[in-house]
């Protein structure tokens, strides 16, 4: 049986909105969520970016399930300050809470107005975080010196065990390297034999924890409409890392993809007017050897969705082995 978990996009939804929707997340069965932690949209039209750790407190104190969330510290985010953060959440929400550190992307990160620096860089940037909020969380008065600095940072209000701490990536050299700190593995839907790399890669660096997977869907009526959602709100998709992570204005996103591609589009959002087949779909990418999924309607409407996956998407994913 497949964990099956709701994704909350902060881009497209007004934080206040976006709340409820967790709850009716949790009310139809789903078992877990998790949030996107965006300073701005990745285009205009979506036009939203709530604050994900002031609303991750409120989501978890007002759902059953547990909530994790995507976090790029070094830059917007010192690593002290947000180790702080989910220690908060995890000693009042114990064993509900979790992250998947990421390196970022400019459009997040370029409004401290440090200058943007390449992938490698980046990567030994988010290591050197990951030390120094574990040694926080182990209670240590941590100093630093290096691409972040710390000076006598303790975190005084520890939880009973440390929140887990996975590892986003979509590259195998990514899974690799993050095999040997990370407490799982977070990626997003791609080609079923880049997805196999990724785990393999992963696996075969001796990583371990859970291998969670983020699936982009456009449920509605007609294929049409789905299509047309998706055309309206996910276009961003097209728009693949490298040049993803480099981008820094949502203007730049939607400049990229003013026309979008159609086959390509499909192959960045699974969209679909009937819940059985896309319930299928989901449940091949799943079967790759994934412990959890998480599924990200591109609508800023969820009512649809979240009533199909009560009554058809979620009974269906629970029978995948």
């Amino acid at each position: 049986m497949v964990f099956t978990g709701f994704h909350a996009s902060h881009e497209q939804i007004p934080p206040s909105t976006l709340l409820r929707h967790v709850q009716d997340a949790d009310a139809a069965g789903f078992d877990g969520a998790m949030c996107s932690d965006h300073l701005s949209p990745w285009t205009p039209r979506q036009g939203e970016s709530g604050f994900a750790l002031s609303w991750i407190a409120a989501a978890l104190a007002t759902t059953r399930f547990s909530i994790g969330m995507v976090n790029a510290p070094g830059q917007r985010y010192h690593p002290a300050v947000v180790a702080q953060a989910f220690s908060t959440l995890e000693e009042m929400f114990p064993g509900r809470f979790w992250a998947a550190l990421g390196s970022g992307e400019a459009m997040n990160e370029h409004v401290t107005g440090d200058g943007w620096p390449d992938k490698d860089t980046r990567t030994r940037r988010l290591g050197e975080c990951v030390d120094v909020m574990r040694r926080l969380f182990a209670g240590e008065e941590v100093d630093h010196d290096g691409l972040v600095r710390v000076h006598r940072g303790r975190i005084w209000s520890l939880p009973e065990t440390p929140p887990p701490l996975l590892a986003t990536a979509v590259s195998p050299g990514t899974a690799a390297w993050a095999a040997s700190w990370a407490d799982g593995i977070a990626t997003v839907a791609q080609e079923p034999e880049a997805l196999r790399s990724l785990l393999d890669a992963y696996g075969d660096a001796g990583g371990g924890g859970p291998r969670v997977l983020q699936v982009h869907v456009s449920l509605a009526p007609t294929d049409a409409e789905a299509l047309a959602l998706a055309r309206d709100q996910w276009r961003n998709g097209l728009v693949s890392p490298p040049l993803a992570w480099d981008l820094p204005h949502p203007e730049d996103f939607e400049a990229l993809t003013t026309d979008p591609d159609e086959a390509e589009l499909r192959k960045a959002v699974l969209v679909s007017h009937d819940p059985d087949e896309l319930a299928d779909r989901i449940a091949a990418l799943v079967q790759l050897g994934f412990d959890r999924v998480y599924l990200h309607h591109v609508g800023k409407d969820q009512r649809h969705f979240l009533d199909a996956a009560a009554r058809v998407i979620l009974p269906r994913l629970k029978e995948t082995p």
